[in-house]
């Protein structure tokens, strides 16, 4: 496993990445965190804003959405206080905003609110433009604050299980890992995605490579396949392949938008050299991870078996935004510092041969 881990990663620079081991100001727990969300477009919009409204730690004060015509697609958003961007970003009744707008938008929007002095949770993938992408977690870092990125594996427990095993040791020296996420797709779900450089790697694969990071660290190397290879005459990178290089091991990223019911064949893998994680498919609940181990390992026998892990408590984004609250009230620092949320994209943005 390589020596630049995430692990340690996030302990060795966390004061250095974020600046908020002695100067962040807590928040007291005695209030809820006030929250706003800006934008509504993203497919994980309404899975947060439920979060939001059902968990006791923060309270709802409204969502600013500047497009019209996205607002239309939310009639149920009635009932919910609208704010303008003027009164979203100036207002210092607001703690934390959610940036939950089209892709196109995070990055500007997640800005802006970070120059606003807030709390930030910006959804995934954060844009091409990588330079901004680092001035703004810098700036978050001088404001004393931070931008949680909402890569919505992080909190899976399946996916953490395994990745915890091979941190434990219990499958020996890991020597690949590999993810596979297929996505049939409508034809207008296509268009949408054609649009970026990248296509469905740019936007589902950030979820693996983030994954994949977590347990292996930067890698030494990137090779990619970003391909059409549809019959669909759209474009849209269909069929793409990810290899990561590191000194002792290798990383295979595979996403696609061809595979009939691809959500079943969703596959986490990790390797090593007495025994074998596998989580399949990610979803839906009860999540599991199948086991098969040389030797008896940890709390774990000989052989094959399967962690039946049941179902996650709360709503569903309930692990983000729990640690989010604990990071703003001060009790606990963030799993993932600025450096690696920019390794992580900047690895993104090569694997999707953007800017080449």
């Amino acid at each position: 496993m390589s020596e630049t881990s995430p692990t340690n990663l996030t302990r060795r620079t966390f004061i250095k990445a974020s600046g908020l081991a002695t100067a962040m100001p807590a928040l007291a727990s005695s209030r809820a965190i006030r929250t706003a969300f800006y934008g509504v477009a993203h497919s994980h919009f309404p899975g947060k804003l439920r979060t939001i409204q059902e968990m006791d730690e923060f309270q709802l004060v409204g969502i600013c959405e500047p497009t019209q015509s996205v607002l239309d697609k939310h009639p149920t958003l009635s009932a919910v206080p609208f704010l303008t961007e003027s009164e979203l970003l100036n207002s210092t009744e607001i703690d934390l905003i959610v940036v939950e707008s089209d892709v196109p938008d995070l990055l500007r929007y997640a800005h802006r609110s970070v120059e606003a002095g807030k709390w930030v949770h910006m959804d995934k993938p954060p844009g091409d433009d990588i330079e901004r992408f680092e001035q703004m977690l810098g700036q978050a870092a001088s404001n004393n604050r931070i931008v949680q990125m909402g890569y919505k594996w992080r909190y899976h427990p399946a996916m953490s299980t395994a990745i915890k095993l091979a941190r434990e040791g219990w499958l020996g020296h890991v020597y690949m890992v590999r993810s596979t996420l297929n996505k049939p797709l409508t034809s207008q779900q296509r268009l949408a995605l054609a649009r970026y450089q990248g296509g469905i790697m740019f936007i589902e694969g950030c979820h693996m490579l983030d994954r994949t990071l977590d347990l292996l660290g930067k890698p030494q190397d990137v090779r990619s396949w970003i391909r059409h290879d549809g019959i669909t005459q759209d474009g849209l990178a269909d069929n793409n392949l990810a290899i990561l290089a590191y000194e002792d091991a290798l990383a295979e990223i595979y996403i696609a938008a061809l595979q009939p019911n691809g959500n079943l064949y969703r596959t986490f893998e990790i390797l090593g050299s007495t025994g074998t994680a596998t989580v399949r498919p990610y979803f839906p609940a009860p999540y599991k991870v199948s086991v098969d181990l040389k030797e008896a390992a940890g709390p774990y026998r000989r052989g094959q078996q399967v962690l039946e892990l049941g179902n996650p408590p709360g709503p569903p984004f309930v692990g983000d935004f729990t640690d989010l609250a604990k990071i703003i009230r001060g009790q606990m620092a963030p799993n993932y510092t600025a450096e690696f949320d920019l390794i992580t994209h900047r690895t993104l943005l090569k694997i999707c041969k953007v800017g080449t």
